[in-house]
């Protein structure tokens, strides 16, 4: 692993991937990749996820297809260096700040969507000009096979490089230096990457997770409401990070909710839920047994049917859950959906600020006062209000976490941004000496005082523009007073002239 590192960095010293045209075309390659592919890439998403075809495309490659569009309309526009504002001191310099690739990066991505979460972030990485290590998740197995055998027959081999493996190579990895990377998956496994980058100092940008909240308000269109919880908290088996992992509101509604939930889960997978080809499994037996214990003395309102040999668990409503119970107490990345009844939406927001900041929130109702109290009195990594997931997207919103659900932001231009340096660059001229004399050894109180002038002194366009104007009109009167006795006789001249002129036709 360290020769291979090395090996990216010297592609990326080189300066290989810094043109434009070369990001553009690896860009291009990639998509390719993507559109030539598709079935096999397909066909190992439906191996490790039980996942549809069209489920598959239409969540994870179809977003994949849609961010490498973006860049490559955009990456002209975005490596760009940009013009800063100048003070006094400095109006006659150039100011600008010049993205530049940080170097050798490694992405680690996520099983739940192991294509569209490996595959995205490394889109934004290449935008910027970096080389890339990618390491897929070992427990979609079948998805990062085929990244490793595809993604080398359409990138550039020198600086991008798919390493596969478990614990035992992930570990290995994380001990070589790297100038930035990015995790996603779970709290305990982002702090043991932090700690490993803290040894050489490298920046992280961690996606995690943690218990996403739903606050129903009495005051809401419960069919619409119910509808889409559903289908974010059920789309691929409820094992996505942002799908709303309980639902708080006033016991009056608990019943109904129940019932719109049962009867949208009917409409959406039929009769026979376990037949249904929309319908995934959990990713293995561990994390099946796992989810079946959180619901040990739980009150099961409907599902629970469970099927380990193939990993199948219905959807799962909980009803008066009790917030100390284990189902509350860690992020449940399952089908199942528990309903803390509150008070009022006083209750609801005391509860969600009690616990660790979520990577989502997500509020039903009708009133947007309400809605934009939510978002001002609690704090989470993004919020959707009357709906679920679709923040996640829109790519011109940055997708992370804030506190324990983690740290930094990605999705279009903010991939490019992660993975770049925002470099200052300040270019001077060695003429007009004197200006810079104020600065230079010894200092006195009239050169404090010119200081304080030209670097607290505020001047926009305006400002300037009027002082301008100002001196002009004094200069011009100076000078109006200082010749006003030549213009005089030239106006006396000129008049005579005239006079004369007109003297003939006047006879």
């Amino acid at each position: 692993m360290e020769r291979q590192v090395l090996r990216l960095r010297q592609a990326f010293r080189a300066g290989r991937p810094r043109p434009l045209r070369f990001r553009m075309q690896q860009l291009e390659a990639l998509k390719k990749m993507v559109q030539e592919r598709e079935k096999d890439i397909l066909a190992a998403i439906a191996a490790d996820l039980c996942k549809s075809e069209f489920n598959a495309y239409s969540q994870e490659v179809i977003s994949v297809l849609g961010e490498i569009d973006l860049v490559l309309g955009n990456l002209a526009e975005w490596v760009t260096a940009k013009p800063v504002k100048k003070n006094l001191l400095t109006m006659m310099d150039e100011a600008y700040v010049q993205p530049e690739p940080l170097g050798v990066v490694l992405i680690i991505g996520a099983w739940n969507y192991p294509f569209l979460l490996t595959i995205q972030p490394l889109v934004g990485a290449i935008a910027a000009g970096n080389a890339v290590i990618i390491k897929p998740s070992e427990l979609s197995e079948n998805t990062a096979k085929i990244l490793a055998k595809l993604l080398p027959q359409y990138l550039d081999q020198d600086l991008y490089a798919v390493i596969n493996g478990g614990v035992e190579e992930t570990t290995e990895l994380l001990k070589q230096r790297f100038d930035h990377i990015l995790y996603t998956g779970n709290t305990a496994v982002g702090k043991i990457v932090m700690q490993a980058a803290a040894k050489h100092l490298t920046p992280v940008t961690l996606e995690l997770g943690g218990k996403s909240p739903c606050y129903i308000d009495k005051d809401c269109d419960l069919d619409i409401a119910c509808r889409r919880i559903t289908w974010g908290k059920f789309m691929n088996c409820g094992q996505t990070c942002i799908a709303p992992d309980y639902i708080l509101c006033e016991s009056a509604l608990q019943d109904q909710i129940v019932q719109k939930i049962k009867e949208t889960l009917k409409e959406f997978y039929g009769e026979d839920i376990k037949e249904s080809s929309d319908y995934e499994r959990i990713i293995n037996v561990r994390h099946f047994q796992r989810i079946r214990r959180l619901l040990e003395g739980q009150k099961i309102a409907f599902g629970g049917e469970m099927d380990e040999a193939t990993r199948y668990i219905a959807p799962t409503i909980l009803t008066d859950v009790d917030p100390e119970t284990k189902v509350m107490q860690e992020e449940i990345f399952g089908p199942i959906l528990p309903i803390v009844p509150v008070k009022n939406v006083d209750e609801a927001i005391h509860f969600i600020n009690e616990r660790e900041k979520p990577l989502a929130l997500y509020v039903f109702s009708h009133n947007n006062k309400l809605i934009k109290r939510m978002i001002d009195e609690t704090s989470s990594g993004g919020v959707t209000g009357n709906d679920v997931i679709m923040h996640f997207v829109l790519n011109s919103l940055p997708f992370g976490g804030v506190g324990s659900s983690g740290m930094g932001a990605y999705h279009g231009k903010h991939t490019f941004d992660t993975f770049s340096h925002q470099r200052p660059c300040l270019l001077k001229s060695l003429k007009r000496e004197s200006a810079h004399k104020l600065r230079y050894p010894p200092n006195s109180q009239s050169k404090v005082d010119w200081a304080k002038f030209f670097l607290l002194k505020q001047f926009n366009k305006g400002k300037v523009g009027l002082l301008l104007l100002t001196f002009l009109s004094v200069v011009t009167a100076v000078l109006v007073k200082k010749y006003q006795a030549v213009l005089r006789r030239k106006a006396l001249l000129i008049c005579l002239v005239v006079y004369r002129l007109h003297w003939p036709s006047e006879q």
